[in-house]
């Protein structure tokens, strides 16, 4: 399985950063291929502007020079992560940017649907689990990303990942969660991500 590993964080290194690179080594150690895509690296403009607005009146859209690239980087993997901090709840504002504008209608949705296996979102929080609950945050956010986006877009197989407690300074808790996404990239092919 080739595997897109799409990264939103705006420092290399960080936590989020370290996660997607353990995930990777589990991936090359279940004989997977990967390609990691740093949206903050390649200078990822986030902003949905007129060229790549969905048009519904358009049975093939012609999309900007970036997110044609970006679509054509998409359909050369069979499967996709999304390596990130939560922030407020949410994705931060460069994945949401890069899934409004690359999983756009007529490739994503529409006429035409995702063509990938499945999609793991690996949120990265600052809170415990008991606190993601309180509210049921989580849930929320699952149902976001795995109904909202990922089964909206074609992909059944879909999962979010949380790694709680990020803001902890003792190094165990650090090498425990960088150890889960070690495991989580061994497993990927393996472990069912049904909604």
């Amino acid at each position: 399985m080739n595997v897109l590993v799409v990264v939103s964080h705006p420092r290399k290194d960080s936590l989020t950063f370290q996660v997607a690179e353990r995930f990777a080594q589990g991936l090359t150690e279940a004989g997977h291929g990967y390609e990691i895509l740093d949206l903050h690296g390649i200078g990822f403009d986030p902003i949905l502007r007129e060229m790549d607005e969905p048009d519904y009146t358009q049975e093939n859209q012609v999309f900007s020079p970036e997110v044609e690239t970006e679509m054509k980087r998409l359909k050369k993997h069979d499967a996709v992560a999304f390596v990130f901090p939560l922030w407020w709840w949410h994705l931060p504002a460069m994945l949401k940017g890069y899934v409004d504008r690359v999983m756009n209608n007529g490739f994503a949705y529409g006429t035409n649907k995702l063509p990938h296996q499945q999609i793991l979102w690996i949120a990265l929080s600052g809170v415990t689990e008991e606190q993601m609950h309180k509210r049921n945050y989580g849930q929320s956010i699952a149902n976001l990303l795995n109904v909202g986006i990922a089964d909206y877009c074609g992909v059944s197989q879909s999962r979010v990942e949380f790694l709680y407690e990020t803001l902890e300074s003792k190094p165990e808790h650090y090498e425990a969660l960088l150890n889960h996404a070690h495991q989580l990239g061994v497993n990927y092919a393996n472990d069912s991500l049904t909604l």
